[in-house]
């Protein structure tokens, strides 16, 4: 995603220069992005930004007149001090005023962010980010400078000696979907933790500093049922107006479930003002897009369907590539649809409004868990770092669980496709907002296990659209919406089993009864992307001729007789491994793009 590159040195600038140059250019991935670069030469910080034209960071360097602090920031900020200031016709000069006075500074901001504050008094610099780590900043310490980016590959393109894939962090991409605890794929290539607040001085990092610890929000008092009702409902609809205030166009991704509709009961926007949309599929218009539908006309508001059909998949090995690369392998290669949907929402509105983490941290929904790769597949090196995977896993279950929603899964699994979403458009959520994550901390246990808060707060904003159940037959009342709920739920699990989730000796039954197509039966109705069925059909020729090539058979971690049984079995329709073509073609694109020689 766009953000900073830097380099602190005390090398020759023709030597450090030339590097910056390389690291910002491998960022500029847009012809709608702007560029910028910054140089403190006595002090050896060589800094450089990548960002949307008219975003919020737009002009990344700020500065204070009184003092000789400057300031190079990206991403978004939805502080009191933000609100107040109405930065929307202006760049947001207020931030290098907070760097200037707050001596704990970037305490008081909240958003996703990261930057740096260069102090030429101190002769430092401080490199900080969000407090979950969100908005993320690679880095890398050599014998000769201290590296940092928002994205890997700008390290990767100045220190190529970097390009090899961490055997730990290989076992848990391919277990959890993710690299954790701040890993990364790349050796020697590392993540700033969340609320980071480092000093940087004469190459080198001085101190790891923080401004803010997880336990300063898990050890306050807890809030009985009502209280924290109110806590919550208070915060979230006086902070709300904050995340749609912008010099771009807002526009809402609207789904069938409770998230998005929260925003829209308490956000009153004038008739037509508001682009809703929803992503949609080819065999039918699914659950999210008929109940958002009626969502959006009872507020007043257009709504528009995107779909996911034939043009995308006739570009599929494009977009595959590009998820792989913009997101330095953090992205797998089904999240190719979101990268192509997302181009198509900038058209709309360059700012997406989105309901994204409200289950998380409202309602503590685990998104990831470890699974286990068919036997074989992977070589017996790999087998200790699956194993090391589950036991990470299990070690970070052990705290708090809205903890673990937000500073760990958001930044490690939810990063991914965040990156590759903001490389298009402005993401915005306002259940990050640190008052109402904070206030979600007070909750009784008992209400963030069910939907109750979120469906009172609704009612409460919007009774009409509280009377509309959720695309999984939610919000429903008496016996018909019990039952209604029990039927959605049905084939929402059905429509997983057909798809991703269907077992081999299942697989093997569906293709004896394929004359009957019973998957347009089943597909569609709550999903968009059916990859087991494209792989197999109209994708059969990209991943025949990736998975098969001797490039991938010969990758040192695969077993290249059961990679091929993967691919023919999937191909002819008898089988179904639909997430092992997932993680393999995503490490075969990861080794040609930035491994193997150029």
């Amino acid at each position: 995603m766009p953000g900073i590159v830097g380099i602190q040195t005390k090398m020759p600038r023709g030597w450090a220069e030339s590097q910056l140059m390389r690291m910002v250019e491998s960022l500029q991935h847009e012809n709608f992005y702007v560029a910028g670069t910054w140089i403190d030469e006595s002090i050896g910080v060589y800094v450089g930004w990548v960002a949307r034209r008219n975003s919020f960071s737009e002009a990344g360097l700020l500065r204070s007149d009184r003092s000789d602090r400057t300031l190079i920031f990206s991403g978004e900020e939805f502080s009191d001090s933000g609100a107040a200031e109405g930065w929307k016709d202006a760049v947001p000069s207020y931030l290098a005023r907070i760097a200037e006075s707050d001596p704990n500074f970037p305490a008081s901001l909240n958003g996703r962010f990261h930057g740096l504050v260069v102090d030429g008094a101190a002769r430092s610099a401080m490199l900080f980010n969000d407090r979950y780590g969100l908005h993320r900043i690679y880095y890398h310490q050599a014998k000769d400078a201290f590296y940092f980016s928002a994205e890997a590959k700008a390290i990767l393109a100045v220190r190529p000696e970097l390009r090899n894939i961490v055997p730990r962090s290989l076992g848990e991409l391919v277990s959890c979907g993710c690299v954790m605890e701040n890993r990364t794929l790349f050796e020697g290539i590392h993540v700033l933790p969340c609320a980071s607040k480092w000093i940087i001085r004469d190459g080198s990092v001085e101190r790891q500093g923080t401004y803010f610890q997880p336990r300063e929000w898990e050890e306050q008092e807890g809030l009985d049922p009502e209280q924290y009702y109110q806590e919550l409902r208070a915060v979230f609809t006086r902070n709300l107006p904050r995340y749609f205030k912008s010099r771009e166009r807002v526009g809402i991704s609207l789904t069938g479930g409770l998230d998005s509709r929260m925003i829209l009961a308490w956000h009153n926007s004038p008739t037509g003002t508001l682009p809703c949309y929803t992503f949609g599929g080819t065999y039918r218009d699914c659950r999210d897009v008929r109940v958002a539908r009626k969502v959006a006309r009872a507020c007043g508001q257009d709504h528009t369907v995107l779909p996911v059909g034939k043009d995308f998949l006739a570009q599929f090995p494009r977009y595959a590539e590009r998820t792989v690369h913009l997101t330095d392998g953090c992205a797998d290669v089904r999240r190719a649809s979101d990268l192509y949907l997302n181009e198509q929402v900038r058209g709309i509105a360059p700012v997406r409004m989105t309901g994204n983490y409200g289950s998380e941290v409202l309602r503590g929904v685990r998104a990831f868990k470890p699974a286990t790769p068919p036997p074989g597949l992977f070589n017996e090196d790999v087998s200790p770092y699956l194993h090391q995977a589950e036991e990470t896993y299990k070690s970070l279950l052990q705290g708090h669980p809205v903890s673990f929603a937000v500073f760990k899964q958001a930044p490690w699994y939810h990063y991914g496709l965040l990156a590759l979403e903001e490389t298009q458009v402005s993401l915005r959520s306002p259940y990050l907002d640190n008052a109402l994550v904070r206030t979600v901390f007070r909750a009784p246990k008992a209400m963030l296990a069910t939907n109750d808060v979120c469906l009172r707060v609704i009612a409460d904003g919007s009774p009409a659209l509280r009377q509309i159940p959720t695309d999984r037959g939610v919000g429903g009342s008496g016996l018909v919406g019990a039952i209604s709920e029990r039927v959605h739920e049905f084939f929402t699990k059905a429509e997983y089993a057909y798809d991703y989730g269907m077992p081999q000796w299942v697989a093997k039954i569906d293709h004896a009864l394929a004359p009957l197509h019973l998957e347009r039966m089943v597909l569609g109705r709550h999903k968009f992307n059916h990859y087991r069925v494209w792989y197999r059909d109209v994708l059969a020729g990209y991943v025949r001729g990736m998975l098969l090539d001797p490039r991938a058979l010969y990758r040192p971690y695969i077993q290249r007789k059961q990679l091929e049984t993967v691919v023919h079995g999937h191909l002819s329709g008898d089988r179904n491994y639909t997430n092992e073509i997932h993680t393999v073609l995503t490490l075969e694109l990861l080794h040609r793009l930035f491994i193997d020689p150029n």
